[in-house]
């Protein structure tokens, strides 16, 4: 279902253009997942499920350099903008999804089932375990290409070092989804891999929205990308679980492959 490493390539690269920005500008949301608290403070609200992704900044030590960065990033961000226009995701807990797996109402219908859990971290460690995995001179690495708008996200979108970093990576995701077993658990790829590391989620957008100055600030921001460049090294996948949009855990019993 995902793309070809070259289309992968070219259809990002159209995302971190002024154009994208100003069209897709149009269409943001206020994400559900914060809701304003009685002081007006956005807080997260329970968004439940299972997720495959790097470990989160504060347990990635390989990659300190750049989740330090993107943590300046979200506080420059916050410093142009409205408080209540983009809530960032705790700094700690910044990371690169590599899998999508179940959530929301999906997850809360799926969890009924008997032994939902345990089958589902069984078929996880299945995949895990069907990914053979050669390594490549380089590791699997990816890197900051610029802003990414979503409708209820900002966050940067990242394009492979190389193109053995985007099969490895594909391969990986095909052993998660090709698995049969977690079918009826109600796990389904709904997404091509468009790789990402969410920044924050949108909140209140004011009627008076200076588009135009968005745009040229995350245009701005793109260059430094540019000038310096900022690598993530993909050394581990963990399946996680997540209550809200701003934590993700694991019990030290739970799946998790090396590369």
């Amino acid at each position: 279902m995902d793309d070809t490493y070259q289309v992968y390539v070219n259809r990002v690269a159209r995302l971190t253009l002024p154009e994208s920005y100003h069209s897709q500008l149009e269409y943001i949301q206020e994400s559900p997942k914060f809701k304003p608290d009685s002081q007006g403070k956005r807080q997260a609200v329970s968004f439940p499920g299972y997720t495959i992704i790097t470990p989160p900044a504060e347990e990635d030590f390989e990659n300190q350099e750049i989740y330090n960065n993107l943590k300046i990033c979200q506080q420059q961000l916050s410093e142009k903008f409205d408080p209540n226009f983009l809530i960032p995701i705790p700094g700690e807990s910044l990371h690169f999804t590599l899998a999508d797996l179940i959530w929301d109402g999906a997850y809360r219908e799926a969890s009924k089932q008997p032994d939902f859990h345990s089958n589902l971290h069984q078929a996880i460690s299945q995949s895990f375990q069907s990914f053979k995995s050669t390594p490549i001179p380089h590791g699997i690495r990816w890197q900051v290409f610029g802003f990414m708008l979503m409708p209820r996200a900002l966050g940067v979108c990242l394009v492979p070092r190389d193109e053995e970093s985007y099969q490895k990576t594909i391969e990986f995701r095909r052993a998660i989804y090709q698995n049969p077993t977690l079918i009826p658990l109600g796990v389904d790829q709904q997404y091509y891999l468009t790789a990402h590391v969410t920044l924050g989620y949108f909140g209140h957008i004011p009627e008076d929205l200076d588009r135009g100055h968005f745009c040229n600030v995350l245009s701005s921001f793109n260059q430094q990308w540019l000038d310096s460049t900022q690598e993530i090294w993909v050394k581990r996948a963990e399946l996680r679980k997540f209550d809200d949009m701003t934590h993700y855990y694991r019990e030290s019993n739970w799946p998790i492959l090396d590369f």
